[in-house]
Formats: C-alpha cells, structure tokens, sequence
C-alpha cells in the first residue's frame, strides 16, 4: 500500500512514439554517486502499484524493479562517481548520469521525458523536462524506481567497508546519526567532499534531498 494516496500516472506524453523517461536518485546524498535510470515501457504496460519512488515502500520498489526490468522494451542504469559530482557539482552530475543511462539503452528512445526543470541535450533526441515527472509519467516512475533501487543496493554493499556510517540504513542521505559518525571518524573515499557534511562544517551545502 502507499504512502500516500496514489496519482493516476500517464503513459506518453505523445502516443506512437518511443519514449524514454528519465529520473535520478540520490542527489541529496552526502556519500556515494548519484544514479540515473532510462526507461522504455511498452505501450500497454499497465500496474496500478507503480508511482513516484519515493511514495512507495521498499518491498513496493524491489517487486516493481523486477516487472520493470522485465516487461521494459529496454532500461538501463548508470552512476557518477561522488569525485565527479565534487568537481561538475550534483546537478550536472546528474545530468551526467542520466546521458550514460540514455547510451546504454538497446532501444533508441525518439523522444526523453526528464524528472525535474534542467538537462542538457543527448545527441539529437528531442526532450522535455517534467516538474514532478515520476509522479506525472509511468517512464519516468520507472526510471525512479529503478535508479533507487540500484543505488540502494550500492550503499548496502559499501555499508560493509564502513560500517559505522550505517548506510545500510540511511543510504548516504544526512541523517544525524550519518553526521555524528563523520564528526567522530572522518570521511571516507566515497563522501562527497563539497557537500556540508557536518553540521558545523563551513561550506556551501548542494543538499537537495531525492
């Protein structure tokens, strides 16, 4: 069950064309990349559980995840490292992110539904940003719930080099616990060092929770 009350989502934005939704996860992280998706879905595809990802649990998300990877006429994922997103900053990282996800895919997309209000152009394909598109399109939902759990699954695994982080948990995202573990041990290869990652640390903070 969700959330929060479901929002009928859209297949297309223009019927008979291949479209591809776009979204990302993690941008709001202190620690690990941040990780886009791009979704083809076929025409009829229809499930009443897909939504945003962010409005569904995490046992939603990981049975979604298998009927996306599935039932998609092609997806793909792929990340920025947190020293690229230290050196591009985490909106162009995103963007990044995104155009490898776009590369790998096995269908050519004719047109791009985007999550959010910037992008740069991928090659010559045609787009459009969406406000709030993971609750608006089904490709773009797609995309966020697997970009989310993808990502997820990363910080599970580096949660066993550092433990005390409890990413596991928290994701990389900046929990109280994730800050005071920082304070008392540092940082680690995979902290994104232009974020603020204390709560008394100076510096300009890119936070922008997803």
């Amino acid at each position: 069950m969700s959330l929060c009350k479901k929002i009928p989502l859209k297949p297309y934005l223009l019927e008979g064309r291949i479209e591809a939704g776009c979204d990302e996860a993690g941008r709001g992280c202190l620690a690990g990349p941040v990780v886009a998706a791009a979704v083809v879905l076929p025409p009829n595809f229809k499930n009443e559980e897909l939504n945003d990802s962010k409005q569904l649990t995490e046992k939603q998300r990981k049975r979604l995840r298998q009927v996306i990877e599935k039932e998609a006429l092609a997806w793909a994922v792929a990340a920025v490292s947190p020293q690229e997103i230290d050196q591009i900053n985490i909106l162009w990282a995103s963007v990044k992110a995104m155009h490898k996800a776009i590369a790998k895919l096995k269908v050519v997309p004719e047109f791009l539904l985007i999550d959010g209000n910037k992008f740069k152009p991928f090659q010559n394909i045609p787009y459009q940003t969406v406000v709030k598109g993971d609750a608006t399109y089904q490709s773009i939902a797609a995309a966020s719930v697997l970009a989310k759990t993808h990502r997820d699954e990363l910080m599970e695994r580096a949660s066993k080099w550092y433990p005390i982080y409890r990413w596991d948990v928290n994701k990389g995202y900046p929990t109280k616990a994730h800050r005071e573990a920082i304070e008392l041990s540092g940082v680690t290869p995979l902290h994104r060092m232009s974020f603020r990652l204390t709560d008394t640390q100076l510096s300009f903070d890119f936070d922008d929770e997803k």
